[in-house]
This record gives C-alpha cells, sequence and structure tokens, in this order.
C-alpha cells in the first residue's frame, strides 16, 4: 500500500490534475465549509470527498495537496508610520503612529499585530512660541525611556542646544495607587504595570519638561517636608495616578529600570 501512495505522490507532482484535489477544484476555504471540497484522494489515503477548507486539518479529511495548493501565508505588514504630534498643546494628550497592512493572512497564517499604538506626550509651548504646560498641580510621568525620543531643541524653544543643563533626579516612596495602572497591557503603557505601592521609584528632571527660568519641572515636590502627601499621574492614561512622598533630591537616578520615570 506505501508503494502505491507513494506513486499516487510522485504522479501529483508531475501531473497534478490527475489525482483532483484542491488544485483542480481551485478551492481554498477559511474555517469549516462543507463546500469546500473536491473528489480525489486524501491525506489519510483514502480515494472519495476531501476538503479544501482550513477545518480539515483537524478533522484530517484534507486532500491529498491542500498543504501545497492551500499554503499558510502570515499576515505582513509596512513599517510604522512617524509619531504624530500631541492631539492639543498645553495639556497632556496622546500621539499616535499607525501602520498598514500589506498582506492579510490566508489559510490559517499569523495574525496581524497591532496596527496603531498610542503614547502620552505634553507640548510645552503654544504655536505662538508662548509657554504653557507647566501650571499643572500633580506630577504627570511616563517611562523613562520615553527620554531617548524626546530632543530639547524640538520641544522647547527656550532652551539653547549650546547650554548643557543636567537636570536633577527626584526619589519618591509611592503610598497609593489604582488599580487601573496594573491593568494596561498596550505596548506603550506596559510599564505601569511595575508602578508598586510601597516603592522608592525615581523620577528625572530633564528639558523640555524643566522650566528654563526656574530650572524646575512640575509637580517635583522640591518644596515639600518629606511628610506632604503628592500626587502623581501617568501620560497615556489618566485613570492610572496616585500619591507618593518625597524622598530626597539628586544629582542623577539609580533606580531600576523599570521603576526609573520622568516628568513630562
Amino acid at each position: 500500500m506505501r508503494s502505491v501512495w507513494l506513486a499516487l505522490c510522485a504522479l501529483a507532482r508531475l501531473w497534478p490534475g490527475a489525482l483532483g484535489g484542491c488544485t483542480e477544484a481551485g478551492r481554498c476555504c477559511p474555517g469549516r465549509d462543507p463546500s469546500c471540497s473536491a473528489r480525489g484522494w486524501r491525506l489519510d489515503r483514502v480515494y472519495g470527498t476531501c476538503f479544501c477548507d482550513r477545518a480539515c486539518l483537524l478533522t484530517g479529511d484534507c486532500c491529498f495537496d491542500y498543504p501545497r495548493a492551500c499554503p499558510a501565508r502570515p499576515c505582513i505588514v509596512g513599517e510604522w508610520s512617524p509619531w504624530s504630534g500631541c492631539a492639543a498643546r498645553c495639556k497632556p494628550m496622546a500621539r499616535v503612529r499607525r501602520r498598514l497592512v500589506q498582506q492579510e493572512p490566508q489559510n490559517g497564517g499569523a495574525p496581524c499585530p497591532a496596527l496603531e499604538e498610542r503614547a502620552g506626550c505634553l507640548e510645552y509651548w503654544t504655536p505662538q512660541g508662548q509657554a504653557c504646560g507647566h501650571a499643572f498641580v500633580p506630577a504627570f510621568i511616563t517611562t523613562s525611556a520615553f527620554n531617548k525620543e524626546r530632543t530639547r531643541h524640538a520641544a522647547s524653544l527656550q532652551w539653547s542646544t549650546d547650554t548643557e543643563e543636567t537636570g536633577y533626579c527626584m526619589e519618591f516612596k509611592t503610598e497609593s495607587l489604582t488599580h487601573h495602572c496594573a491593568l494596561e497591557n498596550r505596548p506603550l503603557t506596559r510599564w505601569m504595570q511595575y508602578l508598586r505601592e510601597g516603592y522608592t521609584v525615581c523620577v528625572d528632571c530633564q528639558p523640555p519638561a524643566m522650566n528654563s527660568v526656574s530650572l524646575r519641572c512640575s509637580g517635583d515636590g522640591l518644596d515639600s517636608d518629606g511628610n506632604q502627601t503628592l500626587h502623581w499621574q501617568a501620560i497615556g492614561n489618566p485613570r492610572c495616578q496616585g500619591t507618593w512622598k518625597k524622598v530626597r533630591r539628586v544629582d542623577q537616578c539609580s533606580c531600576p529600570a523599570v521603576h526609573s520615570f520622568i516628568f513630562i
């Protein structure tokens, strides 16, 4: 029987239409479709009605040429677009980037990944060049990784490229936070999951969040005595917020990466 099957396979390669199947019927169907059938040899070496739908791989009744006639093709997406600007200036908003599908998944191929990503942002200058955005009471924070993307020259008209202000780091001990932080699972907001009560966190104050006149970041708590409860809010999810108390000011942050943030 094995020799007969090998002979049939060889014949199929030389003359695909000789044994029927998906190629001859011109069928390839998603899911389970009883009408997506043909006449020919099945993969289980039984001759008769065979199927060319995706579910035949589970039921074992595919036509012999299904893998070749209906190959799985994954979703293919293009490159990310550049980040958009903030949706509005002078208040915490969101920026967005998108990518397009170049090939839809076929025949059980890998599905498409996320086509849109959002991240928090804050623009400190009006279109007319007036300073704004520093008058917020709570501290607005985001992951320290964002500091690698923002540039002093692009975000602030008041900072000279010749000025090298090193900034400073504030250490806080978290007192409370909402449960919404732990629910975040989006790629660019997943950092919120690592916020925990009772931990010491580092928040870096760097331009453009640093005011060019006072050399301070809004909400840094520098004037508090350490017993005052201060408020913070995560950029990207306004429901992720909480309280902390100032520990100290240091020149450079030294917290683990998951507990390192920046004022924004």
